[in-house]
């Protein structure tokens, strides 16, 4: 199992087929990749697909300049 980062993976079958694979709506793809999240997606022994997000931990939060 490989880990690929969803941009690689949305290059390679394009949106829709990505969405498919992933449960998912294009919309979901495409408001991720313009978020420039850091999703990877990993195919699996079965031939199916997920993805998981890392994040910072604990969860940040924006400061405001004050």
């Amino acid at each position: 199992m490989q880990r690929t980062p969803l941009k690689d993976f949305v290059t390679k079958v394009g949106q829709l087929k990505a969405a498919t694979a992933l449960r998912m709506s294009q919309g979901g793809i495409s408001k991720a990749l313009k978020a420039d999240r850091e999703v990877y997606v990993t195919e699996l022994d079965d031939g199916s697909f997920e993805a998981e997000e890392v994040k910072p931990f604990p969860a940040q939060t924006q400061r405001l300049a004050g």
